[in-house]
């Protein structure tokens, strides 16, 4: 592992970090993004997998996160399961953009926020507890900015996020078929867990949700020490989330990588005007490729804005994702595709959702200027 020099990283540069990764160190990146173990001691079962240390897995991750090769390890909520959430938009001057960035940013309720090459080149994730919180939040932004919004909540979701396979130059075949027997080895252990029915909007879910909406704790035991935090045994602990995952409030489990300082330097957003009956169809063939990240339906809002469907494309660089966009075009679509590709420019923020908002956070908003970054 090397330590990033600066946060400010050129589209078309190599990435230091990945020209170091060990074989190790891929793997964990690769294999255990989602299935993550569900048992007391998930490091430990990690570590008898590689023939490694518990400790040096715990050093390696630990490592990931403090580098920003990752953001957590732990679950990632299907969008609109746990509190509510909403695709925002803004055509921000250039001259302003970095002053109204900053202030998006300083919101505890926005997880993601962008600068991408379009008219509207602010676009930001707001993820809430309840459509009173959103709502408020949204206004509010509105108001001190003097900006515009336009909302775009998820209406129909084809690819949510399920892990992003991460394809090394001159990748060893033998990483894939060890990712294959990962697969299926995580889950027989997460099968073994015996599920509970639970309600999401009791206090004891709330809690957990809010302890692990950021994360496990890179420890020995993660789920103990996260049942001692709110007053919950391990094993209800487990159990807990585990039947969250059966019923898909989690879509995975597992390590959150961060995309741009793995490589991907290219990330486009890619919107489309197909029409209202087929944007089912197209959507679900979107989702079929493994180069897509998410694919959602969202409403138009016009005059302003035509297009209808949404999807995330990663590549090494620009020409890998325009290929994939024309891919798309001539699989899916029957017609002349009606579409335009948002590149984004700048990071501004980036982390995982927070579903219970600490109100001391509202009062006393701060920038998190460690992701002003260029190109994810």
């Amino acid at each position: 592992m090397v330590h990033r020099e600066k946060d400010i990283i050129e589209e078309t540069s190599a990435s230091p970090v990945v020209a170091v990764l060990s074989t190790l160190e891929k793997q964990l990146l690769n294999d255990y993004q989602r299935s993550f173990p569900l048992n007391s001691t998930p490091f430990a079962e990690l570590s008898k997998h590689f023939n490694e240390s518990e400790e040096h897995i715990l050093e390696i991750l630990s490592s990931f996160k403090s580098h920003g090769l990752i953001s957590r390890v732990g679950p990632v909520f299907a969008p609109n399961r746990v509190g509510t959430s909403t695709l925002v938009a803004m055509a921000v001057p250039p001259e302003s953009l970095d002053e109204i960035a900053e202030v998006v940013s300083s919101y505890p309720e926005v997880n993601h926020n962008y600068e991408r090459e379009h008219r509207f080149n602010l676009w930001y994730v707001l993820t809430a507890p309840d459509q009173q919180h959103l709502q408020n939040t949204l206004e509010d932004i509105r108001r001190t900015t003097g900006l515009d919004a336009i909302s775009l909540p998820m209406a129909e979701a084809y690819h949510i996020d399920l892990g992003f396979k991460l394809k090394w130059k001159h990748e060893d075949e033998r990483l894939q078929q060890q990712q294959d027997r990962n697969d299926e080895r995580h889950h027989a252990l997460t099968d073994s867990v015996v599920t509970i029915g639970h309600d999401l909007s009791n206090s004891v879910s709330e809690r957990l949700v809010a302890a692990v909406q950021g994360g496990l704790p890179l420890v020995s035991r993660p789920y103990q020490k996260i049942a001692e935090q709110i007053g919950i045994s391990e094993l209800d602990c487990i159990q807990r989330l585990q039947n969250w995952i059966d019923n898909g409030t989690i879509s995975r489990m597992g390590v959150v990588v961060r995309h741009r300082e793995l490589g991907y330097r290219a990330n486009a957003m890619v919107v489309w005007d197909v029409a209202d009956e087929q944007v089912s169809r197209i959507g679900n063939c979107f989702a079929k490729f493994d180069f897509i990240n998410l694919c959602y339906q969202r409403p138009r809002h016009l005059p302003q804005w035509r297009y209808n469907l949404f999807c995330m494309i990663h590549g090494q660089d620009r020409k890998e994702v325009l290929e994939r966009v024309e891919q798309l075009a001539a699989q899916c679509l029957d017609d002349k595709p009606v579409y335009e590709v948002l590149f984004s420019c700048r990071r501004f923020k980036q982390r995982g959702a927070r579903y219970h908002i600490d109100k001391s956070a509202c009062a006393d908003r701060v920038v998190d200027k460690s992701l002003h970054t260029v190109n994810e």
